[in-house]
């Protein structure tokens, strides 16, 4: 079910190609459809290399809540505690708000990725200018505090890469390390992930990877397609930044919901989910994990990235018995495609046969194959337009 569910990913959405690895009782399974370069045919691969993006979040709020168990800091420890007088300005104010609110998104503050100057330079044109660009934290949170808070901390719910940046900070001022350096310690080792990394400002994936194909959220349709592999992600710093590959992936979110990264009441408290705004991809959130509600009755936790020319996801069962991950080298999935996407997850985890919905999720309307295959051409160069992608109306990725 769940090749067939990633053989109609690639051909109703048109995206190039997609790898996908599960893990259950009865061993590992992987599975590709589409290619990892239009100009060669290459295949895609269950080692390939990718911008992990905002499963980046998990991995930091794992750190923050081994932290926690250690003493170190507390949930409910404000966050002027370890950054005082950093979170302030048109009505931003550290001290109400909680590290807990950070990690599940009830902070209030801003996502910078919103703000209309950061959005200029990554998208459009201004991605193919700013790429290799290197950002300092404080200047990415300046742009966010640059805006009134979206509400009271604690009185609503709203994705805020800001959340995460700032949680990264908070990491250092409690170990006088940066959060990059805890995770590698206290998760990478470890677990033996010795494909997972962060890249810091190097640009570059090592092989294998696909090319990563992008409209840079143009919206409209015939949107240009471009090679967005290489690209310095410091602007994400602790929110997007993380490389990694599908069996990396697994392996530590299978650890992580079977109990070997926390103490069971870390882990409990990572699993309190607070409902999230209808219509959105996902059904509640938690700290650093969504969960998602299936049709068949079981829920899955996880987290889904999206980056320029890569889509993510990333869940698992309660117990990390039976995991899934897969990644997309395109970006144009539109909430009408969203269903090819949603039927992977429903396909492992439920035995749902692709195009036989028990259900429908808000807002994710069924919807027919979207315009027609992107043409790819030859000597392409990081930058260069591939082609267009016609009909396709991609907006902001929906969760980072």
């Amino acid at each position: 079910m769940t090749q067939e569910a990633l053989d109609r990913l690639v051909s109703e959405t048109w995206m190039p190609g997609v790898a996908a690895q599960a893990r259950d009782g009865g061993g590992v399974w992987s599975g590709t459809a589409g290619v990892a370069d239009l100009e060669t045919g290459r295949g895609r691969s269950a080692a390939d290399h990718f911008r992990a993006a905002s499963i980046t979040k998990t991995f930091l709020a794992t750190l923050v809540l081994q932290l926690e168990a250690e003493g170190k800091l507390a949930l409910d420890d404000s966050v002027d505690r370890w950054l005082p007088g950093v979170i302030r300005g048109n009505g931003n104010d550290g001290r109400r708000i909680s590290v807990r609110q950070l990690l599940q998104h009830t902070s209030g503050l801003f996502s910078f990725s919103e703000d209309p100057e950061m959005r200029k330079l990554f998208s459009a044109e201004g991605f193919l200018e700013h790429r290799y660009d290197t950002f300092a934290p404080e200047d990415v949170l300046s742009a966010a505090l640059r805006h009134r808070p979206l509400f009271e901390p604690g009185k609503g719910w709203a994705y805020s890469n800001t959340n995460y940046l700032v949680a990264g900070l908070v990491v250092e001022a409690v170990t006088g390390h940066s959060y990059r350096y805890e995770i590698e310690r206290r998760i990478l080792r470890p677990l033996k992930l010795r494909e997972t990394f962060f890249p810091g400002t190097d640009p570059t994936l090592p092989a294998p990877h696909p090319v990563a194909y992008s409209t840079l959220y143009v919206p409209g349709p015939h949107a240009e397609v471009h090679d967005a592999t290489e690209y310095n992600t410091t602007m994400w710093a602790g929110s997007a930044d993380l490389v990694s590959t599908t069996g990396d992936v697994n392996r530590f979110l299978a650890a992580l919901l079977g109990g070997k990264l926390l103490p069971a009441a870390q882990l409990r408290a990572m699993l309190q989910l607070v409902r999230v705004p209808e219509g959105a991809l996902i059904d509640r959130y938690g700290l650093g994990l969504m969960g998602r509600e299936l049709p068949c009755g079981k829920t899955v936790w996880g987290h889904d990235g999206s980056l320029q020319g890569s889509l993510s996801h990333a869940s698992g069962t309660v117990g990390g018995r039976h995991v899934l991950t897969f990644n997309i080298n395109g970006d144009w999935l539109t909430q009408q495609t969203a269903r090819f996407y949603q039927d992977v997850i429903e396909a492992e985890f439920c035995g749902t046969k692709p195009g036989v919905k028990v259900g429908t999720k808000p807002g994710m309307k069924p919807g027919s194959k979207v315009g027609t295959k992107p043409e790819s051409k030859v000597g392409t160069k990081p930058g260069s337009k591939v082609g267009s992608r016609p009909d396709a109306k991609p907006g902001t990725p929906p969760l980072d």
